[in-house]
């Protein structure tokens, strides 16, 4: 993992060699911190614990922003503080923890998986603590209970599996509308005032107008998804096998979807509502890259 950068006043991130994986930290008051996401492989966790007390931090309370098993670690190093997550993703995170310990243990293994996805629903807007005010923005695009986190005074949103550089959106194809979820998660985000800086749960923190051009990039990518035209995107050029999987697989699930709707003579659009196939705690990445 690389050290922590801070990217705006009190607003630290850490990046793992593995899938570019970025944990964000915020100073509070009495030298306590919000953890978001601390990931990915157990030396990891040690090396942002370390960061953290060499600059007199410790954590008070930690949030994850959706339950892919990479976004639920911790480790007893970080302490026992509460740890949140949208009511939905906990949700998730408790019906499908036998997944999610086993791509845990196949992706990253050593972690204390008493400690895996172990986390409280939090139905409020905004995460309580004694520091920067943490305003959630909780939606379904990507996974049930998707909850990024905008930090108004710094103008930094912590935009977890979304808004990213290096991949492309990336759908939960066990919903049952899911590009319809994806992009009303996306307008959310899109439409936050103030927003200077964008961290995406992997990839690399951007300004205002790297923001905007996500945005943008990711509308075009689902509006290509959903009309069935080829796809134009950068993102897609020396990928990762697994990235390059996934979109086929999400082209595929929208082929049948509109000879399904064709066959059946449904309005025109109507193939967007999809049944539901059952959910998945993983998004691809845990079979892609495990870690000797």
């Amino acid at each position: 993992m690389g050290g922590l950068n801070e990217i705006a006043t009190g607003v630290l991130v850490a990046t793992s060699s593995y899938e570019l994986t970025t944990s964000t930290v915020v100073a509070g008051y009495s030298r306590r911190c919000l953890v978001i996401d601390p990931a990915v492989t157990v030396d990891d966790l040690s090396e942002l614990t370390a960061g953290l007390a060499a600059r007199g931090l410790r954590p008070a309370v930690g949030w994850s922003t959706h339950p892919h098993w990479d976004h639920v670690l911790w480790s007893r190093e970080l302490g026992d503080v509460p740890r949140y997550a949208a009511t939905a993703a906990v949700t998730i995170a408790e019906t499908g923890r036998d997944v999610i310990l086993e791509e845990v243990e196949k992706a990253a293994p050593g972690h204390d998986l008493s400690l895996v996805g172990r986390l409280t629903p939090l139905g409020a807007s905004a995460v309580a603590w004694d520091g920067p005010a943490a305003h959630l923005v909780v939606h379904d695009g990507h996974a049930p209970g998707h909850g990024a986190v905008f930090l108004p005074d710094s103008g930094v949103l912590v935009a977890g599996d979304m808004c990213s550089d290096v991949e492309i959106p990336l759908l939960d194809l066990g919903a049952a509308d899911p590009l319809s979820d994806y992009r009303a998660g996306l307008e959310r985000l899109a439409s936050l005032p103030g927003v200077r800086q964008v961290v995406p749960g992997h990839g690399h923190a951007g300004d205002l107008g790297e923001f905007r051009r996500r945005v943008a990039a990711d509308f075009a990518y689902l509006d290509a998804l959903e009309l069935g035209k080829p796809v134009s995107d950068s993102r897609l050029e020396d990928c990762a096998e697994w990235i390059r999987t996934t979109h086929v697989e999400q082209v595929r699930y929208y082929q049948r979807l509109t000879r399904r709707v064709r066959k059946d003579n449904f309005p025109e659009r109507a193939w967007c509502h999809a049944p539901a196939t059952g959910r998945s705690s993983t998004d691809g990445r845990a079979a892609s890259r495990p870690i000797s």
